[in-house]
């Protein structure tokens, strides 16, 4: 299959796809650089994304709102879960500047998402109907900081990989995909945070190794907490294979192939919104 055969075609039936196109093409072209198997794998992600900026393809208003209603209440889950931290003053003295700060962030990612959806805004749950105990899972959530941390943890990590999962969804509204993707980043600062904290505090993964901030892992091992109850909330995270290259066959820095731990570390995997739905119900999370 060739990509700038299937172009050539193209151009013969819609003779403006050029225009639509560029400066597109040149960035395609450097697909010619890549190994032949690298290329055929992104390929359908590449005619995908062309296709859909060249002919305008856009979430339908509906879908875009059930995405961002979705993220949503995940923000209105953990600003209530880092508001009832900080009324608890549940971390370290030397901690207070990273908690207060994630306090503010979460309670800006509400009042962000409550203006882009409007009247479509689901409202806000009474924070007395969420159990952060999970059901007694985490009994001393609010009186012990590494119980807290641990569960914040999770919690971000979580965050992180649910807004990755919707990420295609906003395909084709840009404002929408790049604000998803800003507080996607956000989450992402705030995960590694918490973890470099309990790095600090002498936390170890599942590993027997010190806790990273960012998530590690096995052939074996996906969750990296040590928390066999967030098992699911790190499903996938060991996968080292991407969009049908195996990682671990690809050459290192030192001119051996690169290992498993490597290429587990190098992506995060997404969840779904069944996914995340079931992962958050334990902790009195309804998502509609």
């Amino acid at each position: 299959m060739n990509l700038f055969n299937i172009i050539n075609e193209i151009e013969k039936v819609d003779p403006e796809f050029q225009d639509r196109i560029s400066p597109r093409r040149a960035a395609i072209k450097n697909m010619a650089g890549f190994g032949s198997k690298v290329a055929i794998a992104a390929l359908p992600i590449a005619l995908s994304t062309l296709f859909k900026k060249a002919y305008g393809a856009t979430a339908s208003a509906a879908d875009v709102n059930g995405v961002l209603n979705f993220a949503l209440q995940l923000e209105y889950f953990e600003s209530a879960f880092y508001n009832a931290g900080v009324a608890h003053t549940v971390y370290k003295p030397a901690d207070a500047a990273y908690f207060k700060a994630i306090q503010l962030h979460e309670m800006n990612h509400v009042a962000f998402l409550q203006t882009v959806l409007g009247s479509a805004a689901l409202p806000q749950p009474a924070a007395s109907s969420y159990d952060f105990t999970a059901g007694g899972t985490f009994s001393d959530v609010l009186t012990n900081y590494k119980t807290f941390y641990a569960v914040a943890q999770v919690l971000e990590d979580t965050g992180v990989r649910a807004y990755k999962g919707q990420a295609p969804n906003l395909a084709g509204n840009q404002v929408v995909l790049t604000a998803a993707l800003g507080i996607h980043a956000v989450e992402a600062r705030h995960a590694s945070a918490i973890r470099y904290l309990r790095y600090l505090d002498g936390a170890t993964n599942a590993l027997g190794g010190p806790v990273t901030p960012w998530i590690t892992g096995s052939a074996s091992v996906s969750n990296d907490t040590g928390i066999a109850p967030a098992d699911g909330n790190y499903a996938g995270e060991n996968a080292s294979t991407q969009l049908g290259v195996d990682i671990t066959k690809l050459p290192s820095a030192e001119g051996s192939t690169t290992s498993v731990a490597v290429a587990v570390e190098a992506f995060d995997e997404y969840l779904t919104k069944a996914q995340v739905t079931a992962l958050v119900a334990g902790f009195g999370v309804t998502i509609v």
